[in-house]
């Protein structure tokens, strides 16, 4: 088929702004604003990120299974973009009000709120993310399209992150529950109008019908090699992100502090929190550049050994910055290097698994591309849930303070939990980097073993 026009490529990238503006927030920032600002327990606060993100899991194959089966005059997938849209910003909103309850029913408001919000999430990037598999029938184009929608991606969530602190100040007050409430209103506002996009200016190509039942869905599943490795493999990825991501509001707070400047070309400027996160998301987009003419030159298995080799060495120099003036530089460069490495990452974990479902659709003869693509979002959440929760534990287990009154009185953190907040950010970061690399060592879709693939495809597919 012929190249897929720009138009539809940018497109496609509003999707994932879209979706990973809320989901950088979420990440990074949910955990310290159930602490420090709705004000649960860090022990209720991890349950409740490990249950809600578990059956956020649970659900996603269940969406891929039913839009799978979607067929309209927009297609299978693209429609959820508009139907749902409405939804996922409501539900945004919601997730980030803080009643004036007692204890238990603001416990029982946020799993409502965030069960909802999951459910909704699932809702529209399940069928989102499976468009990759419908939109072109050529490996490199798919990385192409992975690649603009990281892009897009990361620079969605630089804008999020890099604004949240400032929005939420000018909206009532960094830790203030109205501030974050109104600040998740700018962002909701802004993420509808991309979803709507994002369905506006894309078209799905390839036709595919799903002939067997469910259960042999299932069953082919399961029998896929290369889609549990690729489920380890981003599973890590995933929980390499969300572990230094959700830590770095803490990280900040007790160790670097909330009013340290630095100065550049006797520039002085604030160093924050968002100001960190901010320049990953743009380093990111950096990498997602870099991805496509790395991914053709080594092969996608060969350039995700690379890439989380160099994420391990990397991780593991950040434990040993000091907290000075050059340190704080040295951890920003970190922060840069390490997430163009990781913005490497994103789009080729995607593309990987759009080859997983050319694979699976040759040797079982079942199009499942919305069940293939609901296990890569399973593993994004997965990896979310247990990331979001170890962190919120560990910080519990290691004595971390949330108390308002008890810091007030001049309470200070424990050695114990600043330490284990300098190993969220560097050794366990660094371990689970070495268990991805072992993981995808086993993966057999080589370059060469995909091609064939494609070819046989090429043979029995419709193309619009």
């Amino acid at each position: 088929m012929a190249k897929s026009k720009l138009i539809e490529k940018i497109g496609y990238g509003f999707g994932d702004m879209s979706s990973s503006t809320f989901w950088k927030i979420f990440s990074y920032y949910l955990p310290f604003f159930y602490s420090n600002i709705f004000g649960l327990s860090l022990i209720d606060a991890g349950v409740l990120v490990l249950v809600t993100r578990i059956w956020d899991a649970v659900s996603d194959p269940m969406m891929g299974i039913i839009c799978d089966r979607t067929n309209t005059r927009w297609g299978k997938y693209r429609p959820y973009l508009l139907w749902v849209a409405p939804f996922f910003s409501i539900c945004g909103i919601l997730l980030f009000t803080t009643p004036d309850w007692d204890y238990g029913a603001k416990l029982i408001w946020a799993y409502i709120t965030y069960i909802m919000m999951m459910t909704v999430y699932t809702g529209i990037n399940v069928p989102y993310g499976a468009m990759l598999g419908v939109m072109t029938d050529d490996s490199n184009e798919k990385t192409v399209f992975s690649s603009f929608r990281m892009f897009f991606a990361y620079g969605g969530s630089f804008l999020a992150l890099f604004l949240w602190e400032p929005l939420t100040n000018m909206l009532g007050g960094y830790n203030t529950p109205g501030g974050w409430f109104w600040g998740m209103c700018v962002i909701a506002a802004a993420c509808f109008v991309m979803f709507i996009l994002c369905f506006l200016l894309t078209k799905e190509h390839l036709k595919t019908i799903s002939t067997v039942s469910v259960g042999s869905d299932f069953k082919s599943l399961l029998s896929n090699k290369p889609w549990w490795l690729l489920i380890g493999a981003a599973l890590c990825s995933n929980l390499f992100n969300t572990v230094r991501g959700a830590t770095v509001a803490y990280f900040f707070q007790d160790i670097i502090g909330l009013d340290v400047h630095m100065s550049f070309f006797g520039l002085a400027f604030l160093f924050y929190a968002g100001l960190f996160l901010g320049i990953g998301e743009v380093s990111n987009m950096v990498g997602v550049a870099l991805c496509v003419p790395i991914a053709n030159k080594l092969g996608k298995k060969t350039t995700f050994i690379f890439v989380n080799a160099a994420l391990l060495v990397l991780s593991v120099l950040f434990f040993f910055v000091p907290c000075t003036p050059g340190g704080f530089w040295t951890m920003l460069i970190l922060q840069v290097v390490i997430s163009i490495f990781t913005g490497i990452m994103s789009p080729l974990v995607w593309s990987m698994y759009a080859d997983v479902s050319d694979y699976a659709e040759l040797k079982f003869q079942t199009a499942s591309t919305g069940l293939i693509f609901s296990s890569a979002s399973m593993s994004q959440k997965f990896g979310g849930a247990i990331g979001g929760a170890a962190v919120l534990w560990l910080l519990s287990g290691f004595g971390y303070v949330t108390d308002a009154n008890e810091l007030a009185a001049g309470a200070v953190q424990p050695e114990s939990a600043l330490m284990v907040l300098r190993y969220l950010m560097s050794f366990i970061p660094a371990a689970v980097a070495a268990l991805a690399i072992i993981v995808v060592y086993f993966y057999p879709l080589t370059t060469e073993r995909i091609n064939e693939i494609n070819g046989e495809l090429k043979k029995i597919r419709d193309i619009e």
